[in-house]
């Protein structure tokens, strides 16, 4: 079994700065595309941006410029480095990741971190 575990999510004030980690826990497992998606009350899941193996990044027009997500294959997890953030940012946000274990490719999510942004 492989799990992914998140952290970092808190209270901040408009404009600062956050920085979530992702980390994958388990044996015998290799990660392919993770990425970080978020929810807001009342809105559908969102794709944030994601990160290949070999470090190749998608963004989604609302966070290019202010996000940045990056990765440490040796350590297994994906970091989301989040600046200037917005109250409109404000949501819970998941890791997702493809991860080769058990003979197949297993989609897997975290179990969310909280993201607030207010004065």
């Amino acid at each position: 079994q492989v799990r992914l575990v998140e952290s970092g999510g808190n209270l901040v004030q408009p404009g600062g700065s956050l920085r979530l980690s992702c980390a994958a826990a388990g044996s015998r497992f290799s990660i392919g595309t993770m990425g970080w998606y978020r929810q807001a009350p009342g809105k559908q899941r969102e794709l944030v941006t994601t990160i290949t193996r070999d470090g190749r990044t998608n963004y989604a027009d609302s966070v290019k410029g202010r996000f940045t997500i990056s990765r440490d294959n040796a350590k297994n997890t994906m970091y989301l480095q989040m600046n200037s953030l917005k109250p409109e940012d404000t949501a819970a946000y998941y890791c997702n990741a493809n991860v080769w274990y058990g003979s197949r490719w297993n989609d897997l999510w975290g179990q969310g971190t909280q993201v607030t942004v207010s004065s």
